[in-house]
């Protein structure tokens, strides 16, 4: 059974990287910085300094991820009929701006109406920033793959950099110190895609005239957008102080998005309908890939400062900084080989197909969390992990993760019909939120009681036994993928 890509002899050749890559590279690394900065905060800032219980501190952490990958679905829709992907970009760099600066400021309504902006901001930032990268090259050129690489590697440089120095910040000196310094790198990836953003040949609004029609009491369409967006703020603030309805949100907007695809897709030709089922089945493979994946933004920040061992030649590291710098750090590390790896790979006609690259993702995603129990039942005597352990745990789940989710971003513009791109953009951030909102419900089941968190070796357990089922699971899905390869890739034709 051949699973590998077929090697296409009218590609264009590989020629090196249009120099806009790199504009778009700068900006998301500093956007990134300040979003992963401010993020391996909050889970640690709500159960120490908001004293809030942990499965409370998991809920909203998980509805905060869900919210934050969910707006992209709107942002896309919106830049694909009318705004276009610039004004998007710039519109939401503004709102994430000012949420990280209301976060600054040490009063308590500031936490969820910071929160509030970013969600907001995020989603008119991300889905059309990755959907200008797309537009840098032409269909099947075999570069694709690679420059989203290269571009997913500034987006972990970026989150290498903020967990790292905010992490450190924030737990070492002030919290609210380091939701500040997250803002001010934020407004410095802003600065570089204004600056940047003529240079790009796509991106203008669909349909100028649309845009400046009268929305209501002669306001233009674009400026009743943005005022749309900012009424949606003391909303979501409202969904925080009732997380617990979340649940029929989530889902309910989930069945609803399905719903809509399918919709979409029966209205198309045979070809590019079953082009889209393809994208729709990783796009719902990959809700459970974040879903246990991202236990690195929740319940491992807790693990790390509980019971990972991060004594090294007699100095104690700061876990939140080590715990949010690992999984970038193994990124930049690994971006390189992968980048290179993929086009070697074609050349010979042994690229992965990207079904195969999807199934994979989550064998070595359960490698790694298989390797943190194996950790936990060495360390039973102590309570704690070794971090060698803890560090090679994430080199797997870090393979796994490009072997998925640069790919998948690439998947979405290659699948998908021209005219609603950002929109499966969208839709791809969207499968994230869900899996980001299940991933606040897993880790909740790793809710370690008050009277043991202090004592390692009584906490161990309750984190040992969800991260094994994690490691089984994962390896479960990732052969039952692999399994599916040649009906995916029969779906996707002559899409490489």
């Amino acid at each position: 059974m051949d699973l590998t890509e077929p090697k296409l002899a009218e590609a264009p050749p590989a020629t090196g990287h249009p120099k806009q890559l790199y504009m778009l590279f700068f900006a998301e690394m500093w956007e990134r910085f300040s979003f992963y900065g401010m993020k391996a905060l909050l889970l640690a800032y709500m159960v120490t300094q908001l004293k809030f219980d942990e499965p409370k501190g998991y809920a909203i952490l998980g509805s905060y991820a869900a919210l934050v990958y969910t707006m992209p679905l709107f942002g896309g829709m919106m830049a694909d009929r009318f705004l276009g992907y610039r004004k998007a970009v710039m519109f939401g760099g503004i709102l994430m701006s000012i949420g990280h600066l209301v976060l600054a400021v040490p009063e308590d309504w500031s936490f969820f109406y910071g929160m509030a902006f970013i969600i907001c901001g995020n989603g008119f930032f991300k889905p059309n920033i990755s959907s200008l990268v797309g537009t840098l090259y032409p269909e099947n050129d075999p570069r694709r793959d690679s420059g989203f690489s290269i571009f997913y590697m500034g987006i972990n440089i970026g989150a290498a950099l903020g967990g790292l120095l905010c992490g450190y910040v924030g737990q070492q000196i002030n919290w609210h110190y380091g939701f500040g310094l997250a803002g001010i790198f934020m407004i410095l990836g802003l600065v570089v895609f204004a600056i940047g953003k003529k240079s790009l040949k796509e991106g203008l609004p669909p349909n100028p005239a649309a845009l400046r029609k009268p929305f209501f009491a002669g306001v233009p369409t674009e400026f009743g957008i943005y005022a749309a967006a900012l009424l949606v703020i003391p909303a979501i603030v409202a969904l925080f102080n009732r997380y617990e309805i979340m649940d029929f949100i989530m889902f309910g907007l989930g069945a609803v998005s399905l719903v809509y695809i399918l919709y979409i897709a029966l209205k198309l030709e045979a070809e590019a309908r079953n082009k889209l089922f393809a994208a729709l089945i990783m796009i719902v493979f990959s809700t459970l890939f974040w879903a246990f994946y991202e236990q690195n933004a929740g319940s491992l920040n807790l693990f790390a400062m509980r019971n990972v061992d991060m004594h090294v030649a007699g100095f104690e590291l700061p876990a939140l900084a080590v715990n949010n710098f690992l999984p970038p750090a193994w990124v930049i590390a690994l971006s390189f080989p992968f980048a290179w790896l993929w086009p070697a790979l074609n050349r010979r006609g042994k690229e992965p197909s990207t079904p195969l690259k999807f199934g994979l993702s989550f064998v070595f995603l359960g490698i790694g969390f298989s390797v943190f129990y194996a950790a936990c039942l060495l360390g039973a005597e102590s309570g704690l992990i070794s971090l060698p352990a803890f560090i090679l745990g994430y080199f797997f789940i870090i393979c796994g993760e490009l072997c998925l989710s640069p790919i998948g971003l690439s998947m979405v513009t290659k699948l998908s019909p021209a005219n609603i791109v950002a929109m499966m953009m969208g839709i791809w951030f969207f499968a994230s939120a869900i899996g980001e909102f299940l991933a606040g419900k897993i880790g909740a089941l790793m809710s370690v009681p008050e009277n043991v968190v202090d004592n390692p070796v009584l906490s161990l357990p309750y984190y040992a036994d969800i991260i094994s089922k994690i490691g089984m699971y994962s390896i479960g899905i990732g052969v039952v993928l692999i399994v599916l390869v040649p009906l995916i890739r029969r779906l996707m034709s002559d899409v490489r």
